[in-house]
């Protein structure tokens, strides 16, 4: 299974359970299995929504913030592998 570093999460807020993330390489799409990966975290997910400035976005080109809702707690720095 090939994983290519597409980005890292910027901030983490608990409630909604949402990750700010910065996408830093090639493209993230609404569908996408990614992988977060940091000292304590490393799990998969499949990207089911993204936000970019309170709008819905399908996908978001190297350079954009966007938020994700995620199942679990990442952390500032957790890096962030589009898997497949």
């Amino acid at each position: 299974m090939v994983e290519e570093k597409i980005g890292e999460v910027i901030k983490y807020f608990s409630k909604p359970s949402v990750a700010a993330i910065k996408v830093v390489a090639g493209e993230l799409k609404v569908g996408d299995v990614i992988r977060f990966v940091g000292h304590t975290t490393d799990f998969e997910e499949t990207v089911e929504s993204m936000e970019m400035d309170n709008n819905k976005v399908d996908k978001a080109p190297a350079g954009s913030m966007v938020g994700i809702k995620v199942k679990d707690r990442v952390r500032a720095g957790d890096e962030i592998f589009k898997v497949g």
